[in-house]
């Protein structure tokens, strides 16, 4: 599929294309490129930009902006280190993250009875990954896996599915305290990119393997990787799931937001405890 979907193949690739925005109702108006015959691959039409102004991004102090196009697959607090999946399925944050790891990046132990959000994509949805808050990159971790789909119904019925499959978690340093945005991957979606590290996965292994991108580059005058909210710090090449992880204390959810709410890139979907309404 990741070599299908790379392929310059002329009108097979826009009949592809055509079908898609058919059949899941995307929107090609808000793309930069709204030609589907333009679009060099399949690939390049999945992971197409957006014009600037098809997603505002929420610029209230202490707002914490969506990362993605999606939808709500569960929301809500980190109960002694385990996030709900579904009704009746649960995981740990040590198991989400890999466990072990470099002391310069926070740990699973950052984020004990904080909150998580988890966000589905469907293949109609933008599948850029953008940053909730501004945050220093502190590290990344790759942990191979499965490639379960994470469509609601195997979300329901697979036990610890998102600790299972493959994934990147970045971990950056902000004004709440550590934020983890976590891009796991399903079927089809063996493609996983950060804007620092460029194509992550694949190829896929069967070690966990952590890579720390230091505060500083060899050059001691370098500045640190600083990500503003709403810039850009991953992509998926097909549909899948980000996970949001904060620390206790750090955010509010906006109370509206639960099971299968449909959101955008950009708005606000919760607020920094204690920041001014």
């Amino acid at each position: 599929m990741f070599r299908l979907t790379r392929l310059h193949t002329g009108p097979l690739k826009t009949l592809a294309i055509r079908t898609v925005v058919r059949l899941y109702g995307v929107d090609l108006s808000e793309a930069v490129e709204t030609d589907p015959r333009r679009y060099p691959s399949f690939n390049a039409f999945f992971t197409r930009a957006l014009r600037p102004e098809a997603r505002p991004v929420a610029s209230g102090a202490g707002d914490v902006a969506c990362p993605v196009d999606g939808t709500v697959s569960e929301i809500g607090e980190i109960d002694d280190g385990r996030l709900l999946q579904a009704k009746g399925l649960r995981y740990t944050v040590e198991d989400l993250l890999g466990g072990g790891g470099d002391p310069r990046v926070p740990g699973a132990e950052a984020f004990h009875q904080g909150s998580f959000a988890t966000l589905y994509l469907s293949p109609r949805d933008y599948h850029r990954v953008h940053m909730p808050l501004t945050g220093r990159l502190a590290g990344m971790v790759h942990v191979p896996g499965r490639l379960f789909s994470v469509q609601p119904g195997t979300v329901r019925a697979v036990p610890r599915l998102f600790t299972r499959n493959e994934r990147v978690a970045a971990i950056f340093e902000t004004e709440a305290g550590p934020l983890a945005v976590v891009l796991v991957g399903a079927i089809f979606v063996g493609a996983i990119e950060t804007v620092w590290a460029g194509l992550v996965t694949p190829p896929r292994g069967r070690v966990l393997t952590r890579v720390t991108y230091r505060v500083t580059a060899p050059d001691p005058g370098a500045e640190p990787l600083v990500l503003p909210r709403g810039v850009e710090m991953g992509r998926f090449n097909m549909g899948s799931t980000v996970i949001v992880l904060f620390g206790p204390g750090a955010v509010e959810w906006r109370p509206d937001l639960e099971l299968g709410t449909t959101v955008r890139m950009g708005e606000a979907i919760g607020r920094l405890q204690g920041a001014r309404l």
